[in-house]
């Protein structure tokens, strides 16, 4: 499995093959995926891309980072891993009190 990288501060209009040719000139790419809102599938200012190797991947976070992409500073890092979160819901929060619950008078 290779290195995961993190690219943070993305320019909206960036597309995955920018990234992947920016990327490709440190190392071979294995895949990029630019992270974009479920709802207007409009990208939402971060990426992760990873490549085959660790030292290319070093590479390319060193040379990348602080990086001007149509005049934007990528935040490039190697990505975190995904951490278990509790489920969103009611069940976290306090029983709400409110509303019409019966007679009032």
């Amino acid at each position: 499995m290779g290195t995961r990288i993190f690219v943070g501060n993305l320019p909206f209009g960036a597309t995955e093959s920018q990234l992947n040719e920016l990327f490709s000139q440190h190392g071979e790419v294995t895949s990029v995926s630019i992270v974009k809102d479920k709802f207007t599938d409009r990208s939402r200012g971060f990426a992760f891309v990873e490549m085959t190797a660790a030292d290319a991947a070093t590479a390319a976070i060193a040379a990348l980072n602080s990086y001007q992409m149509e005049g934007r500073p990528l935040t490039v890092n190697v990505a975190r891993e995904r951490t278990e979160r509790p489920p969103r819901g009611n069940d976290r929060r306090a029983p709400r009190s409110g509303g019409f619950s019966g007679n009032r008078w």
